[in-house]
């Protein structure tokens, strides 16, 4: 529970961050609409990551829409399925469309591309619902047609998975799509991501790389010069059929090989989701509006024209491209973590140190004072002066003096009135008393006193309580300890007083002080009455208050233990919510030595206390504990420990994170960052310069190309690079210097009025298939299936490209 409320909170920051909305940054728009073809059951994952990360970057994506053509039927709760995997905002699901191809299930391993093939071939029912679902794409493509410079060209993404059988039907699924589209726009661009997925290939991946290499080999053909296309794909509601045709030409205009393993050979940690970079990245790139700003900068714009020759070796042979992609952003979802974690630290230490009071206004505070229990204990018994009624009670028979004079006190109260005194005072003084005492509930009487002192500067918390009721003497005194050697007095004085009144009534009538009447004997017995009650009943009175004092001791002991209970409770559940919000953020960093990682502990924690110190000395130092921030943190922490988090989570995104210290353009948060650690470390300060050296050999490194080749020379191969960011900045400007004189690679900058980072994006052009290792490794598993029977294609064999 706390772990998704706080990793809910930390994605909500980094996205609004990202988007840019509170600082005034924007966002680059595309000039075309754009499509996004997604073919295949095994690229239906990339569809909510591709439109999020577009959704992101482009400022008018609220018009992109993608369309699913998976194996069928697609029922509605699968369509639920494929669209639950991307982001709810912006209409998003709505602009996702799926379109039915054959079904894979259940096929034959050994035929599968080839059956799909033959079906759709044989079955004009899956043809027909194509052209209905990609003519209703169409027309909700032009509904968003306001969102858009020109409705001239649409640009059509295709995507696809090398290992998915479906893409059997990449010419003819593509074909119909540009034909249907044809009919709204004047062009359509048409690219194909090819993805490459080594990492999931496990125990098939014999059989997985036969499936691709037979799909490259088709692609090989797709991509001829000379390549054409004609089928009779279109299909009225009629049923008739009308032929489409292409080429000769390459039926895309660019062709991205797209893997999860570099080409140093190493895997990449984030999987598939940079090629999903690449993908967006790439569709803004060759889409965009480029505003005035992008002139002004003198800094050149990517040119697809340029890129396509580039990559076209000295053959005329169309080459093969890639990319690379890498971001240097502050990383906000980790300091939204890490903000969470010290401003409750920050108020956990406030609460701790709270309001170090002597032992005797801790038990005040609480009325448990000598003389405060004593007078609580008196007001619980009936008033003593009750007593005097007592001379009232009818005796038996009235004895004479002289009868009373040799007995006990005892045994003349028992000749007088029998059991009667004693069950007066039991029903008209202790049995009031009980019913009083028993009716105290101290934790009441406290609830409001203990809310006011929460509220108070310095406060008083359950930190302190837990100390004061603890049966430990803790530092300043334990008010449960202190109760309970007054309790202990209490016993004491009872035993001395019950003893005392034994030998009061063991002692003779003749020997008490009490006026005598010679001659008026009924005078003398009524004096006496009226002594054994003042001097008896006064007594057990007396033992009473002791007795009513200490049953009162003892609720207030248990209340103290209670109360000692719930405090602990509270500051055990503050230390584990400590706890498990320190380690969420630790581990959202992770163990990364990279300089964008380095010391958000550490630096955050000195900015979000600093953050919280001014908000308290310009709003009062308990401003923390109004109702408008976090409230009753005791009250908080009886609902539980996500009640906390969730109030904590509200006040760090309305009040700490929107202060100036997290507004600062990353360069220099990165710096301060950076040397954060220098003074008590009493290590070297890192220069802007050094700085910037490490940001740009990081950004180069990460963004390595995404396939890997074998042997590929730098004579044939064709790079550009591109920084998306503002040109503006002083990053920018210094990776514009760098090697200036000496690149052999094209630089451009997509300027963007962005202060959070900066991303790059490194294309790379010019190989064939044959110099892909994937292909290199997987054709002698491909020949092998091939000769035990599997057929991997729809074409005969005669209609392939000879194989390279």
């Amino acid at each position: 529970m706390i772990k998704d409320q706080a990793l809910h909170y930390a994605d909500q920051y980094a996205a609004q961050e990202e988007a840019q909305l509170s600082k005034g940054d924007g966002r680059s728009s595309i000039h075309y609409p754009a499509l996004f073809l997604f073919l295949g059951d095994k690229v239906a994952p990339a569809i909510g990551p591709v439109l999020d990360r577009c959704e992101r970057k482009w400022d008018n994506a609220g018009g992109v829409m993608a369309l699913y053509a998976g194996s069928g039927p697609v029922n509605s709760q699968e369509k639920d399925g494929i669209k639950g995997r991307i982001g709810s905002g912006n209409g998003v699901k709505e602009r996702v469309m799926s379109m039915n191809l054959p079904e894979t299930a259940g096929r034959d391993l050994r035929s599968v591309r080839r059956g799909i093939y033959r079906e759709f071939q044989e079955d004009s029912r899956c043809l027909a619902g194509m052209n209905r679902t990609l003519r209703q794409l169409s027309n909700a493509i032009a509904d968003y047609g306001r969102l858009y410079s020109s409705f001239d060209v649409i640009h059509l993404s295709v995507i696809t998975r090398v290992d998915d059988p479906l893409n059997v039907l990449l010419p003819e699924v593509t074909l119909l799509a540009r034909a249907i589209l044809s009919q709204s726009f004047k062009s359509v661009q048409t690219d194909l991501y090819a993805l490459i997925n080594e990492r999931e290939q496990g125990d098939n991946f014999g059989y997985s790389s036969s499936v691709g290499l037979a799909f490259l080999r088709e692609l090989d053909g797709m991509q001829a010069a000379d390549y054409t296309l004609s089928a009779k794909l279109l299909v009225t509601e009629e049923g008739l059929s009308i032929p489409v045709s292409h080429g000769p030409s390459a039926l895309f205009d660019l062709v991205y090989l797209l893997s999860d393993k570099n080409e140093r050979g190493l895997m990449s940690a984030r999987g598939m989701d940079d090629n999903y970079e690449i993908i967006a990245h790439m569709s803004l790139l060759k889409n965009r509006v480029r505003p005035a700003a992008d002139q002004s900068s003198g800094h050149g714009g990517y040119n697809n024209m340029t890129f396509k020759s580039g990559i076209r070796g000295s053959t005329g042979r169309q080459g093969y491209a890639s990319a690379g992609f890498s971001a240097v952003r502050r990383p906000n979802r980790q300091i939204a973590l890490a903000v969470l974690a010290h401003a409750l630290q920050y108020l956990s230490a406030k609460l701790r140190a709270g309001n170090t009071r002597s032992l005797k206004e801790r038990q005040a505070l609480l009325g448990l004072g000598a003389d405060a229990l004593r007078a609580r204990a008196a007001e619980l018994l009936p008033d003593e002066a009750g007593l005097s009624e007592m001379t009232g009670l009818m005796s038996h028979g009235r004895p004479s003096y002289s009868e009373l004079r040799a007995l006990s006190l005892r045994e003349a109260e028992e000749l007088l009135f029998g059991e009667g005194g004693q069950a007066y005072f039991r029903s008209n003084f202790a049995e009031v008393s009980a019913r009083r005492t028993a009716a105290v509930e101290p934790a009441r009487e406290w609830a409001g006193v203990l809310a006011n002192v929460e509220k108070g500067n310095p406060p008083i918390t359950f930190y302190q309580l837990a100390e004061w009721t603890s049966g430990q003497a803790g530092e300043g005194g334990s008010v449960l300890q202190a109760l309970r050697q007054h309790m202990g007095g209490l016993r004491s004085a009872l035993l001395a007083a019950q003893e005392e009144l034994e030998r009061l009534y063991a002692e003779s009538v003749e020997r008490q002080p009490f006026q005598r009447v010679p001659l008026l004997d009924k005078r003398t017995v009524r004096n006496f009455i009226q002594y054994l009650f003042t001097a008896v009943y006064g007594k057990k009175y007396e033992i009473l208050l002791l007795e009513s004092e200490l049953a009162l001791c003892h609720r207030y002991d248990a209340a103290l233990e209670q109360l000692h209970a719930e405090s602990t409770a509270k500051v055990r559940t503050m230390a584990a919510l400590e706890e498990e919000l320190h380690s969420l953020a630790l581990a959202s960093i992770g163990r990364s030595q990279e300089t964008v990682d380095q010391n958000i502990m550490e630096y955050y924690r000195n900015v979000t206390d600093e953050v919280m110190k001014d908000i308290e000395t310009r709003r009062g130092g308990d401003i923390f504990f109004s109702e408008r921030f976090m409230g009753s943190l005791s009250e908080l922490l009886r609902q539980g420990a996500p009640a906390v988090a969730a109030r904590l989570i509200e006040v760090c995104r309305r009040e700490v994170l929107s202060a100036p210290p997290f507004a600062l353009p990353f360069e220099e948060e990165l710096l301060r960052r950076a040397n954060v650690a220098a003074a008590y470390e009493n290590r070297g300060i890192v220069s802007k310069e050094e700085l910037f050296k490490q940001l740009y050999r990081s950004l180069e490194e990460e963004a390595a190309m995404n396939v890997r080749l074998f042997e590929y020379t730098q004579e044939h191969r064709h790079e550009e690079k591109y920084f998306f960011g503002d040109s503006a900045s002083e990053f920018l400007r210094y990776a514009f210097s760098v090697d200036e004189t000496t690149r052999i690679y094209r630089l451009g900058f997509v300027h963007e009025q962005r202060r959070s980072g900066v991303e790059k994006l490194n294309l790379m052009g010019g190989f064939h298939l044959e110099d892909l290792l994937y292909y290199r490794n997987g054709k002698v598993y491909y020949e092998t299936y091939a000769g035990n029977g599997y057929s991997l294609h729809g074409l005969e064999e005669d209609q392939l490209p000879v194989m390279r």
